[in-house]
């Protein structure tokens, strides 16, 4: 719901205006994001598995970099790892995109230690680590085996 200003919303591919008073619905699963478009939008989300409380995952620290990350910018993703994570959030999920992007740059020690706190702080991001191809460069190193597969 947009509380003040005026926001856009991404849901599955449709673009949604959405002015304040608006409530916009995403489907579970749905692809989403949304976008301010005006200086001081304020947001209410809600959502969350029925009988667990929400688990923020950090969204609003990874978005401006996500569009790097698809143009394959993995080293300037990387880069921004150390002052995005300075104050060490606590959402799995944004350690683990960077561990992809350390990864996919080529800094298996980056990519290791970011994905350790990742999973200290959200385990069930393992079997994500399990299936991700922006991970394989470090299937064959033994701290891999440890971190994900040893401890599944």
């Amino acid at each position: 719901m947009v509380i003040d200003g005026r926001a856009r919303f991404e849901i599955d591919g449709q673009t949604v205006d959405a002015p304040v008073g608006t409530l916009v619905f995403a489907r579970p699963g749905a692809s989403r994001t949304a976008f301010a478009e005006e200086d001081g939008t304020t947001l209410l989300a809600v959502g969350a598995k029925a009988g667990a409380p929400y688990r923020p995952e950090g969204c609003e620290l990874w978005a401006p970099l996500n569009p790097l990350f698809q143009a394959g910018e993995y080293a300037a993703v990387a880069d921004r790892a150390a002052e995005v994570l300075a104050a060490d959030p606590p959402y799995g999920a944004l350690y683990y995109n960077f561990a992809c992007a350390a990864s996919l740059a080529g800094r298996p020690d980056e990519a290791f230690a970011h994905l350790r706190r990742g999973l200290e702080l959200n385990g069930e991001l393992r079997g994500w680590a399990a299936e991700d191809s922006d991970l394989e460069a470090l299937r064959c190193d033994s701290r891999f085996q440890e971190l994900v597969v040893g401890s599944g």
